[in-house]
């Protein structure tokens, strides 16, 4: 799986995104644009390798021995290497993508865990309503078409700067009356009769959303607090030999374990909410790097590049749901429902 995870962020996703940049840009044949979108790769490639190199041998801890040869301390390293079966390269290319994959949490599913509530409490404009603000532009751009139009009633030719007015207005009514007609299909749709008959489940579900939101919020602090204080130090990973402040989570999924198999219905509520509030996230902020908007999400106009990168996001925010998991409740992924006994 998380050699899977490895070739879609630096190889496949990488590959398409600069096939289609390349596509827009250029229109030429097939074979031009795959050689460029494998040169580009190429970099991702690079990375991965190193990345790969690092975890492999920089963590291994080889014995200094004073009458050992070069030779032998390089031998000795590639041992290592083979009795691990690449698991530590692995591990480390997977942690440097999880971090990754945590700023993306903070960035998007944290945003998201706020606006997809709100959103569905605050509502959406009605069709209606669109349509009634629609029809008041219409009759503005009318009344100021017939002004201009009066001043050529006499004979007068209208100026230059009427004309490119008048055309402009002229645009813009064609434009206006497109609008009116396709807010009208939508108004007369099924599914804005549905959407608006759902209306107050939609409020229900915005409150639900808040309360899972604050509880997942102490939970994290209170698991957290529990490492900071009572864990058993860096060195081993502020690992918790016994639970001491107790999140609402921590309590209920070993209760829950006992019955087969409600904790794994609730572990995949858990992760599916984290995907559908980062959905919600990168879809009102859009997608950013740094103080840089690279695309919108929008219904029906997302570029494929954006919705490539939509995906790399949401692979590295699931491979951060692993950990985080963990820190919502560590006794449950430790032990489960069995005790940690100190002796």
């Amino acid at each position: 799986l998380y050699s899977i995870i490895l070739f879609c962020v630096f190889l496949w996703i990488p590959f398409v995104y600069f096939y289609y940049e390349e596509k827009e840009d250029d229109d030429g044949n097939t074979c031009s644009q795959v050689k460029t979108a494998l040169k580009y790769t190429l970099g991702f490639i690079t990375i991965c390798a190193v990345l790969l190199l690092i975890g492999a041998f920089v963590p291994l801890d080889i014995p200094n021995k004073k009458n050992s040869t070069e030779w032998e301390k390089v031998k000795l390293l590639f041992e290592e290497f083979g009795s691990s079966h690449g698991l530590t390269a692995l591990s480390f290319s997977i942690s440097s993508l999880t971090v990754i994959g945590m700023l993306a949490a903070i960035t998007y599913t944290a945003y998201g865990m706020s606006a997809l509530p709100l959103n569905l409490i605050k509502g959406t404009t009605s069709a209606s309503y669109e349509r009634l603000e629609n029809t008041e532009d219409i009759e503005e751009v009318e009344q100021h078409l017939l002004r201009i139009k009066s001043k050529c009633r006499d004979g007068r030719p209208l100026s230059s700067r009427d004309r490119r007015t008048l055309q402009q207005l002229e645009e813009r009514l064609r434009t206006l009356r497109r609008r009116e007609r396709h807010l009208e299909s939508i108004e007369k749709s099924w599914w804005t009769k549905f959407c608006e008959a759902i209306r107050p489940l939609k409020i229900v579900w915005g409150v639900f959303f808040i309360i899972v939101a604050l509880l997942f919020t102490v939970s994290l602090f209170l698991s957290n607090l529990d490492k900071a204080l009572h864990s058993a130090g860096f060195d081993s990973g502020f690992i918790i030999l016994g639970t001491n402040l107790t999140n609402p989570l921590n309590m209920l999924l070993p209760v829950l374990q006992r019955v087969f198999p409600l904790d794994y219905i609730l572990i995949t509520t858990i992760v599916m909410y984290f995907i559908f509030t980062s959905m919600a996230g990168i879809r009102n902020m859009g997608i950013w790097f740094f103080w840089t908007r690279l695309y919108k999400i929008r219904r029906g106009k997302t570029r494929p590049q954006a919705l490539l990168f939509l995906c790399m996001i949401l692979l590295l925010i699931v491979l951060h749901t692993s950990y985080m998991i963990y820190s919502l409740a560590p006794q449950y992924v430790m032990y489960g429902s069995q005790k940690y006994l100190v002796q």
